[in-house]
């Protein structure tokens, strides 16, 4: 794991345990977007675009990508431009993020929100139901085998869906038949080099029953056509659209672009 996973993992658990203490499970599955029922990210890849549009200010390679920007404003044009889903970050200490950025949100969009967050504890698998989430990211660099399993179940129990992410032929080994959707990040964690590449090598090593996604360092439509046309359905793309002045016009413009191809 990289020097900068290992800070965001030890300060992660520092927040959890400060969490558990302000709000109890209980308490959690008492809140009013605990009993609704989720947008499912696997069904939404394929009706609409794939275009998976982060929100995101900020991330420890690039510490101002759109410091001002708001998820009420944002988040719905991303759904607006046809994107399948929007992947909000949360993270506080790293990314900028808050809960409210998701809770905020929710509200707003029928389509399908992914927490973005460092899951290392099956209670912010909980509270992510509790703040709306639909879908939870669990990264398998940071997590055992087992750990991916109980979280994964959890998850399911609770109406949501996962997105595992990999970067390696090896970790795909952490998989769980419970999870519906994966990721293979394309930026590499430890030395945080971005290639496409990644994507296509590894793609034959991937479950064959899960919607595949492709993560980070998707810059141009045509990117999206070579995955597609390779075997991917969905496209996380986060730091192309948050960078501009009007991140869900970039949104718009870049699945245009795609369609036009298409056509």
């Amino acid at each position: 794991m990289s020097d900068i996973l290992n800070k965001i993992v030890h300060r992660k658990r520092e927040e959890v345990a400060e969490r558990k203490k302000m709000m109890s499970e209980t308490q959690l599955a008492g809140t009013p977007h605990f009993h609704k029922p989720g947008f499912s990210l696997s069904r939404f890849l394929v009706e609409r675009s794939g275009i998976i549009a982060e929100f995101k200010r900020k991330s420890p390679s690039k510490p101002q990508i759109n410091l001002r920007a708001v998820s009420t404003e944002i988040v719905p044009l991303y759904e607006k431009a046809g994107a399948s889903a929007s992947s909000i970050l949360t993270d506080i200490d790293f990314f900028g993020g808050s809960d409210h950025d998701l809770t905020k949100a929710r509200p707003l969009v029928n389509i399908p929100i992914l927490r973005k967050d460092f899951m290392i504890d099956p209670y912010q698998i909980i509270e992510s139901k509790a703040l709306g989430a639909d879908v939870i990211l669990l990264i398998a660099e940071i997590l055992s085998k087992s750990e991916i399993e109980e979280m994964a179940k959890l998850a399911t129990e609770l109406g949501m869906e996962v997105l595992l992410e990999v970067h390696t032929a090896e970790q795909l080994k952490k998989y769980h038949e419970s999870i519906r959707n994966v990721g293979v990040n394309n930026r590499n964690l430890k030395t945080f080099v971005t290639d496409i590449k990644f994507s296509l090598d590894i793609l034959p090593d991937l479950p064959m029953d899960v919607m595949k996604v492709s993560e980070s360092g998707i810059d141009h439509p045509q990117t999206v056509i070579e995955l597609k046309k390779a075997g991917y359905e969905g496209f996380l793309i986060g730091e192309n659209f948050m960078k501009t002045n009007d991140p869900g016009a970039a949104c718009a413009d870049f699945i245009n672009m795609i369609n036009q191809v298409k056509e």
